[in-house]
């Protein structure tokens, strides 16, 4: 039987009944909707993920203290710092492969000027901290190099800060009270919102780490050096050059580092790694609905072969072949599959902008999601329709004829 023939017969078929062939089709289109929905919510929560950790900084590197023992006991993380300026300062000379380097000194304390007073996070940093952070000015200008040298007494204000003292009006040439210590605001930052910790980014005010640690910490020792590359290729590179210059700049020789290397790749590949373990979880219990729409077409199917018996028995008693009622069957099958699964893409597509413009999710299905639905719903088709179209191309054409 011709390939045209065997579409017309199995789509006068599909047609004949339409009502059943939509309640057949229904399984596939709420199988495929969902699925769709569930990977573009998956892959939407990756991106914002990606999107978050990228605004952390350019190719990002932290030095960070490292754990010390006492009393027989590992006292953790950070618990043993000898992090200095001065390690910041060979990182940013020796460094082959480092384009930035900036000390971080961090306190937090009461800030007060304009209309209020708001606690916030005080970073002393270097001028290279923006480059790091790949962040800008909005207002004013961010501080140079004679004024990290000369320690002045100046301030750039996060966003949220900004808007919480001087709600409104521009802060740039204000003066702030930081702690007991009166500072004068340069710039205010670009909002960053918040991080992928949930942590607001503007919610900082920014100074030269000399003035920092002279006016308001008091602390030699700083809480983490960042660092960036020009490439994120670089990384791991940079990671063991720094590690190479911190053991030297300490004279550990044989002894275990005393301070920790991280970078954000490491935090980005746990957070995505996170979301497509649930996105894969989420699309496999969807597609549950997927082999029971399948299970639904085989029913049908069977039904369908009962009722045309006659019908296939006329085939077959002028000349039709056991193979093309076979063919015949399983194309009306594939044919259902696929319109349930192309309906089905429609549904998950709306199903899904509709979800993130309700509820402000970001939301994205990746190509290769639509390909793997359709592809599945016509094995569906396919698996599920062979035994119906198996029984039909194996019946007795003389019992079928004499079947009522």
């Amino acid at each position: 039987m011709k390939q045209s023939t065997l579409l017309k017969v199995a789509s006068q078929s599909i047609l004949k009944n339409k009502l059943r062939t939509l309640l057949t089709m229904l399984g596939i289109v709420i199988g495929v909707g969902a699925v769709i929905v569930m990977v573009a919510i998956g892959n939407g929560a990756q991106m914002m993920i990606q999107t978050q950790i990228k605004s952390l900084g350019t190719n990002l590197i932290i030095v960070m203290p490292g754990s010390g023992v006492m009393g027989g006991a590992n006292q953790g993380a950070g618990s043993f710092n000898r992090v200095t300026v001065d390690d910041a300062a060979e990182l940013k000379r020796d460094g082959t492969l480092l384009t930035a380097v900036s000390p971080v000194v961090s306190t937090r304390t009461q800030v007060i000027g304009g209309q209020g007073n708001w606690r916030t996070s005080v970073n002393g940093v270097s001028t290279d901290f923006l480059t790091i952070r790949d962040w800008s000015t909005s207002s004013g200008a961010f501080f140079t190099d004679v004024d990290v040298r000369s320690g002045r007494k100046i301030a750039v204000l996060g966003a949220t800060v900004a808007s919480n003292l001087f709600p409104g009006g521009d802060p740039v040439g204000s003066e702030i009270r930081i702690g007991h210590v009166p500072f004068t605001v340069i710039g205010v930052l670009t909002a960053k919102g918040q991080n992928a910790g949930g942590m607001d980014q503007d919610d900082v005010i920014l100074m030269p780490y000399t003035t920092a640690q002279n006016r308001l910490s008091g602390n030699i020792r700083l809480g983490q050096i960042l660092a960036s590359t020009a490439s994120q290729n670089d990384i791991p590179a940079a990671q063991e050059e720094i590690k190479g210059i911190m053991r030297e700049s300490h004279r550990l020789n044989g002894a275990d580092d005393d301070f920790t290397v991280r970078n954000q790749t490491d935090i980005a590949q746990a957070a995505t790694g996170t979301t497509k373990v649930m996105t894969a979880l989420l699309a496999a219990i969807a597609s549950i609905s997927l082999v029971v729409g399948g299970i639904g077409i085989m029913n049908i199917m069977l039904v369908s072969v009962t009722e045309r018996t006659r019908e296939i028995g006329i085939r077959m008693a002028i000349g039709a072949r056991g193979s093309d009622v076979l063919t015949q069957f399983l194309v009306e099958s594939v044919v259902m599959s696929l319109l349930g699964g192309l309906v089905g893409l429609a549904v998950g597509y709306g199903g899904a902008a509709l979800l993130g413009h309700i509820t402000g999710w970001t939301t994205a299905t990746p190509p290769s999601a639509v390909a793997i639905a359709v592809g599945f719903s016509a094995a569906v088709g396919v698996f599920f329709g062979f035994y119906p179209a198996r029984k039909a191309a194996g019946l007795n054409p003389i019992q079928a004829l004499r079947y009522e």
